[in-house]
């Protein structure tokens, strides 16, 4: 019989939390030196009010929470509201059904001409496992040129790791990655056996051990609003803000969109970014390239 794999993240998130907590936050003794860092799982189960073997088969995916042991885990562990939505999120799974096969998420036409309209804004389109899947060229010109990089490979995790030249435009590489890694972990929360996902985390998880280590860490969050510095290679220094729209006629896709406030640099630079793009010599691939 095959374990539910929403109870095995479940399992891994709980362990990944209760091994960041330092005992002294939640009002326990240090009790000398610890073998591993965090919250033993006994210590997690007297401030839960539950006995450790339930808390152990809890963590090694054999059982389902009830809401009042999620509720006293949550406090236990000092969850933050985006963590809390995701271990309800697992918990709300209680029976495995083989997930079905996915087809590769496409933009509709009309879609791609709402992008194409924002002459100076740049914008992108992603999927849950940071697919991307349509973009205009002000993003392109903004990110890279997604049109010459191919379909199976047109993740944006996928480019904050392997693309060196990503590196060099995030000021906060490691902080934009992480946090990349982090949402695309709780917009799959309903995938767990995604074979794309499982096959690009397996690649990436081979290929950087960061990523191993990040995406190992469990941590969550949603993909809607930020500001992000970028140094590009053309305009130089960007402050921008960023918003993520979901597309109602296909709510697995987001449209990120980046803007600057009217009157400051970076708004003015975005102008001299669209002329640049706008130039045939500087042109991105065009629709024909595109999924």
């Amino acid at each position: 019989m095959n374990r539910d794999p929403h109870r095995h993240d479940l399992g891994e998130f709980l362990k990944a939390r209760r091994a960041e907590l330092d005992p002294a936050a939640v009002g326990l003794p240090d009790g000398g030196s610890r073998r591993v860092a965090g919250l033993r799982r006994e210590e997690v189960a007297v401030l839960a009010a539950i006995s450790t073997d339930y808390y152990a088969r809890l963590e090694q995916g054999r059982i389902q929470p009830s809401p009042s042991v999620l509720d006293s885990l949550a406090r236990v562990l000092h969850l933050d509201d985006d963590q809390r939505a995701y271990l309800y999120e697992l918990a709300a799974k209680d029976e495995f059904r083989p997930p079905r096969r996915q087809p590769r998420l496409k933009a509709q036409p009309q879609l791609q001409r709402m992008l194409d309209d924002m002459a100076h804004t740049p914008a992108f389109v992603i999927g849950p496992r940071t697919e991307i899947v349509a973009w205009n060229a002000m993003g392109a010109a903004l990110i890279t040129d997604f049109g010459k990089i191919p379909e199976k490979q047109r993740y944006y995790i996928r480019l904050l790791i392997t693309d060196p030249t990503m590196r060099e435009l995030y000021a906060d590489w490691e902080g934009v990655t992480r946090l990349a890694i982090a949402q695309m972990r709780m917009h799959n929360t309903n995938n767990p056996g995604d074979a794309q996902l499982t096959a690009l985390v397996g690649e990436l998880s081979v290929r950087d051990e960061q990523f191993r280590q990040w995406w190992g860490a469990h941590n969550v969050a949603v993909r809607d609003t930020g500001t992000k510095h970028l140094r590009h290679p053309v305009v130089g220094d960007l402050h921008l803000d960023w918003n993520a729209v979901t597309w109602a006629a296909d709510p697995d896709l987001q449209i990120i969109v980046w803007t600057a406030e009217s009157g400051t640099p970076t708004h003015d630079s975005l102008r001299m970014l669209a002329s640049w793009a706008a130039d045939p010599s500087h042109s991105t691939s065009d629709n024909s390239a595109r999924p």
